[in-house]
């Protein structure tokens, strides 16, 4: 199974709205451009408690769900160009439905390890400039994912994504996607992937809704913090 880089982009730590910092508004970058342990050379992360680490260096995310978006919310220029919703790869081919936890892909040089689907938050309503934004994001599953980089090397726009290797084929992104933002707790569905190699978060966050017996609330993250009047 292949897909293909369109772009790699990159963007800087800037204010952003309510007072934070965000490098959401990315860029595409022409070359040969180096990923590391912590992404791509050039990319910042403006809240490092939930973005950038190991965990979540690299940002993909499927150029075919522009169209999906264009049919949904009409035109919209951040739609016209890639890195609408801040990813590093804006790729073809793939999305989170052919994509599995701890798949590997040869990306140029590099080696990446998808390590978990995107949590959208309100940053996105402030981007699109839409106050649903990120629910939407939730409610379809467009959320892209994150990958890990297991060996260091260049990538590029026109470098193909090659599987590598495939631990867990029942475990496809959208399968984890409808379990994280099922209303209803499935404790069965919880315990089951509570066996998979999750990231930190992700295995908190469902031993916490097994404990509690109740799926938390999203208003913090899909809304934000409030604005003062």
């Amino acid at each position: 199974m292949t897909g293909c880089v369109l772009a790699v982009c990159t963007g800087p730590a800037v204010a952003y709205a309510r007072g934070a910092r965000s490098a959401i508004d990315k860029r595409a970058r022409t070359g040969r451009i180096a990923c590391g342990a912590l992404g791509v050379d050039g990319d910042e992360q403006g809240d490092l408690r939930v973005h950038g680490g190991p965990d979540k260096a690299v940002h993909h995310y499927p150029s075919e769900h522009y169209a999906a978006w264009r049919a949904e919310i009409g035109a919209h220029p951040l739609l016209d160009t890639p890195a609408a919703f801040g990813e590093n790869l804006h790729t073809r081919g793939l999305t989170e439905a052919d994509v599995c936890l701890g798949d590997r892909y040869r990306v140029g040089e590099a080696l990446l390890e998808v390590s978990q689907a995107r949590q959208p938050c309100w940053k996105l309503n402030e981007r699109f400039g839409r106050g649903d934004m990120a629910a939407q994001v939730q409610r379809t599953g467009r959320t892209g994912w994150y990958s890990r980089v297991l060996e260091a090397g260049a990538v590029w726009a026109g470098a193909e994504l090659v599987l590598q290797a495939r631990p867990h084929p029942e475990w496809p992104l959208a399968r984890l996607l409808d379990l994280l933002y099922r209303p209803s707790l499935d404790a069965a569905d919880l315990r089951a992937a509570l066996a998979l190699p999750l990231p930190p978060n992700w295995e908190r966050l469902l031993r916490r809704r097994l404990e509690s017996g109740a799926v938390e609330s999203w208003d913090a993250r899909l809304a934000g913090p409030a604005t003062s009047a």
